[in-house]
């Protein structure tokens, strides 16, 4: 497991209408994932469904799924061909976000970031954002200089890569379903980090 040391624990965010635990959280890569963590990122990725993300799977979202899909996620892991990155608070995992390292052969300069999931308890606090810099600071410890991605367009992932600097390529319209149903639009971005 690595820890990222440059993001702080971020401070409690007020809350007028009920009170809220703690919002602390700690970012840490994944080079093994356990079934308590499978557990865990199976909660944040039905979590995300239920809240209407559109990231692959249609509500409602079975935890048996949820599960398998993290089984899969952490054979990659395992076998190198994901990064996996995880973040926490005092209530367990509660964000995540992937590297696709695996690559066609021409290609192995380039990883595909996927699934960047921030439970509903945790959004509005930065940890989207500090998610994306340790996936970029990753991708650049694996020797990846070009990341991809796609986000629902105009949703608030698209807005938060577009803030953090990455190049927005184009929109597929209806490329996808929201988890229930209906066609989105996917817009691909680019981020350039460094000398090939």
């Amino acid at each position: 497991m690595s820890a990222f040391p440059g993001e702080p624990k971020q401070p409690p965010r007020e809350q007028t209408s009920r009170p809220a635990p703690s919002r602390n959280w700690s970012l840490r890569r994944l080079h093994t994932v356990n079934e308590a963590q499978i557990e865990g990122l199976a909660d944040v990725l039905i979590d995300c469904v239920e809240g209407g993300a559109s990231v692959s799977f249609m509500h409602p979202l079975t935890r048996e799924r949820a599960v398998a899909f993290w089984h899969h996620v952490a054979r990659g892991v395992a076998g190198g061909q994901r990064a996996l990155l995880v973040a926490e608070d005092e209530l367990g995992l509660c964000g995540t976000v992937q590297l696709l390292l695996e690559q066609p052969e021409n290609q192995p300069h380039r990883a595909d970031l996927a699934k960047m999931l921030v439970h509903r308890r945790a959004r509005r606090q930065g940890l989207g954002a500090a998610l994306m810099r340790a996936a970029e600071a990753t991708a650049r410890e694996c020797g990846k200089t070009l990341l991809v991605l796609d986000a629902v367009t105009g949703g608030d992932a698209e807005r938060l890569y577009e803030r953090l600097g990455w190049v927005r390529v184009g929109v597929v319209p209806g490329y996808a379903l929201f988890p229930q149903g209906g066609l989105c639009g996917t817009t691909f971005f680019y981020r350039d980090l460094g000398p090939r």
